[in-house]
């Protein structure tokens, strides 16, 4: 039988059709939750890629393979893949959902996902972890997008999800406008895993919002790797464009 939310949901539709997310347009259908003009402009994560990093080959055909960044200078991480490219397009939902806790888009980030032809070679995980927000700013939000996000894009997987391995001991200045570089040297040695034994000898899937340079990735990665991680891997609902 049916819930008396799902009835009263259900109930306001009829009488209030939901409004696409991103402008606002009265839609027929409930997930992905964008009129067909917003949805046009979404672009998924698509082959071939980076078969480390997750770098699109834009404008490239024939099978993935490894860029000249990964082969010069592979990062800790062994594979990473994103659901969609980061753009104008999608930076509000993403902007309202990581700084000020609005959900409403998580389903329709859960339908990009299931879509995602870009995440389908990601191996399966011992343990999935969260990148983790430092204590002060947790207290700050009150929410971890990135726990957020595990628990949407791994819901049949709900028990293999530890945020406590991983913990941001280190409170770093926002990434925000920093390079590469800078970014690294921001980062390094702001995170510690407090139970080594709980990650020896296991494949740990890692997940983050956006991918921007890799560095938060590639740090909490090592982090893994050093406490005894047999294999990280890394899973972002965006990426910038490399």
């Amino acid at each position: 039988m049916p819930t008396l939310r799902r009835l009263l949901r259900a109930a306001q539709s009829l009488v209030l059709p939901p409004a696409c997310l991103l402008c606002g347009a009265r839609i027929a259908g409930h997930e992905p939750r964008l009129c067909p003009a917003c949805a046009a402009r979404v672009e998924l994560v698509r082959p071939p890629l980076c078969r480390r990093c997750g770098m699109e080959f834009l404008h490239a055909t024939g099978s993935s393979h490894f860029c000249g960044n990964c082969l010069v200078g592979p990062p800790a991480f062994s594979k990473a893949r994103a659901v969609i490219r980061y753009s104008r397009t999608v930076a509000p939902l993403i902007h309202d959902f990581k700084y000020r806790g609005r959900t409403s888009a998580v389903n329709t980030f859960a339908a990009w996902f299931a879509a995602s032809e870009a995440v389908r070679d990601l191996d399966p995980a011992d343990i999935i972890i969260p990148v983790p927000l430092h204590k002060r700013r947790l207290r700050q939000r009150r929410f971890n997008q990135s726990l957020a996000l595990a628990r949407v894009f791994m819901a049949a997987q709900k028990g293999k999800i530890a945020p406590r391995l991983l913990v941001r001991r280190r409170a770093t200045p926002p990434q925000a406008g920093l390079g590469g570089t800078e970014r690294r040297r921001n980062l390094k040695n702001a995170f510690v895993c407090p139970d080594p034994p709980a990650v020896a000898g296991r494949r740990v899937l890692l997940v983050d919002d956006v991918f921007t340079t890799g560095a938060t990735l590639h740090e909490c990665a090592g982090t893994l790797r050093r406490a005894g991680a047999k294999d990280v891997q890394a899973l972002t609902l965006a990426r910038v464009k490399g």
